[in-house]
């Protein structure tokens, strides 16, 4: 199984990246960075925003008590997260209840660190050791799995590079030795992959219809570490992609439904 793959994939979009696009977007979003609700917005959430919401499209839109990051032309909702899909449970209920919704969730491949000092000079620059995964979805998920399920609700991850922008002022975590993030900037777009109807997900089930395994065997047939597996398959039971069929001493027998 190819859980990156690209050509069997369907309903895949793909950019190359293209650099003056990108600068044109952040641009175009920067003009608009004192919109209702994005105060506390990354530049790289301001350039999705835009980039999904279109031309012709509205931004920081107020509908039933909730502000919309954006609203394309077709009336199609259009919400950017980065982290945890919890937070957007309500929100998302509402908007599904007036037109079709879109949760874009970026996935950072690789991310590249550019440190300053308080006066803007770049001090020093690297590359992150952590390259992210398809598999990082499963952490947006967790808290609400049946958002992937969710009747006209459909999920789009990124898959995108990004520069983080910190800051040496001595206001940030201990862990970072007191060097705060500023900011992150979409550096590459490389592909997005939608995922509509439960059926997507079964790229990420490496069985047949049907066949029992463990989370040990799912392990072992998708490479993935314990934690990664646990979240997978909850999630996937959740919206009744696998079934639990019983267990086998601390573990549970999954089948693919």
């Amino acid at each position: 199984m190819n859980i990156r793959g690209n050509s069997k994939i369907s309903r895949v979009k793909k950019n190359a990246g293209n650099g003056i696009k990108v600068k044109s977007l952040l641009a175009e979003a920067q003009r608009f960075k004192k919109s209702i609700g994005t105060k506390k917005e990354s530049s790289l959430h301001r350039t999705l925003k835009f980039r999904y919401t279109g031309s012709g499209g509205k931004s920081e839109v107020e509908t039933g008590g909730f502000i919309a990051d954006g609203i394309r032309k077709d009336g199609e909702y259009i919400e950017v997260q980065t982290g945890s899909f919890g937070p957007l449970v309500k929100k998302v209920k509402e908007f599904a209840s007036r037109g079709k919704v879109r949760i874009i969730h970026p996935i950072i491949i690789k991310k590249y660190i550019e440190v300053y000092d308080t006066d803007g000079k770049l001090v020093h620059k690297r590359k992150s050791p952590v390259n992210g995964t398809l598999w990082d979805l499963f952490n947006a998920l967790i808290h609400a799995p049946r958002l992937a399920v969710s009747k006209g609700v459909t999920i789009e991850a990124a898959l995108v590079d990004v520069t983080e922008k910190r800051i040496k002022d001595g206001k940030g975590s201990w862990r970072r030795r007191g060097i705060s993030i500023h900011d992150k900037e979409l550096a590459v777009f490389h592909e997005s992959i939608v995922f509509a109807k439960k059926n997507d997900y079964l790229r990420f089930i490496p069985f047949k219809k049907g066949e029992e395994f463990t989370s040990l065997t799912y392990m072992q047939q998708t490479g993935v570490d314990k934690g990664t597996a646990c979240k997978v398959l909850y999630v996937l039971n959740k919206i009744k992609a696998v079934e639990r069929k019983g267990r086998k001493g601390n573990s549970w027998i999954y089948a693919r439904r």
